[in-house]
């Protein structure tokens, strides 16, 4: 890994600028650049350029742009017999930006991530920051009063990148990913960004597309504004 991080451009505090998606490198694929920080202009310009920073523990700062990308059109969730039952009971409530710490904390600590946690403390300090800035949004599912499940991401307009989940009760993850969905279609939002792959998201509807098309979604969703109360802390409807 030490020889592939030398091949790739070195970012600097005093430079905002990445490099040309199409310097990210095939293997491992995305790998775009290292270095630089978690600053918000820094994240907010990686964001808007579709660019995302994962990393872990002891490792410099690595940002990504794979090909292809994943995403979640809207109109293709796929909700199963089992998960429509569970939303028709009604047993969960859905709340956007009560408790973005929490779900954060949650996502980094989560027990089935087998392979630990990208969601370092430097990342937490850097996304709260981004929260408090109204880009970072987090949604989240309650069964009596208590948080069982949740996600949470990054917006700039329309454009929604997901960064991670959570859940201690079965298919309250579910249960968010469908609040989500249904956030952004109500507000003519076609897709959101899940950047990688994974059995569950493909479970739920992912699927892959070339950076060129993501690139041309992403501008167009960037280029949409939504209203501005979208992001309130507010209980959200999941039928």
């Amino acid at each position: 890994m030490r020889q592939i991080l030398q091949q790739l451009q070195q970012l600097h505090p005093d430079d905002l600028a990445f490099p040309a998606l199409t310097d990210a490198l095939i293997d491992p694929n995305g790998l775009l650049a290292v270095g630089g920080d978690l600053a918000p202009e820094r994240l907010i310009n990686a964001y808007t350029n579709g660019i995302f920073p994962w990393f872990s523990p002891n490792d410099p700062i690595m940002w990504w742009s794979p090909d292809p990308r994943a995403i979640i059109p809207v109109n293709a969730l796929k909700i199963n017999r089992t998960l429509t039952k569970v939303l028709k009971k009604g047993q969960f409530t859905v709340s956007v930006n009560r408790a973005f710490g929490s779900v954060l904390n949650y996502c980094a600590n989560a027990p089935f991530r087998r392979e630990g946690t990208w969601i370092v403390p430097e990342m937490i300090a850097a996304y709260i920051k981004l929260h408090k800035l109204g880009y970072a949004h987090s949604v989240e599912v309650w069964l009596d009063n208590e948080l069982v499940g949740g996600l949470y991401g990054v917006a700039i307009n329309g454009y929604f990148s997901g960064e991670s989940m959570f859940y201690t009760c079965s298919n309250a993850s579910k249960v968010a990913l469908v609040a989500l969905t249904k956030l952004l279609d109500d507000n003519g939002i076609a897709f959101f960004d899940c950047q990688l792959l994974n059995p569950f998201l493909q479970q739920m509807g992912a699927i892959e597309i070339p950076r060129t098309e993501f690139v041309r979604l992403k501008q167009i969703a960037i280029n949409q504004p939504l209203p501005a109360d979208t992001w309130r802390a507010t209980c959200l409807a999941v039928l």
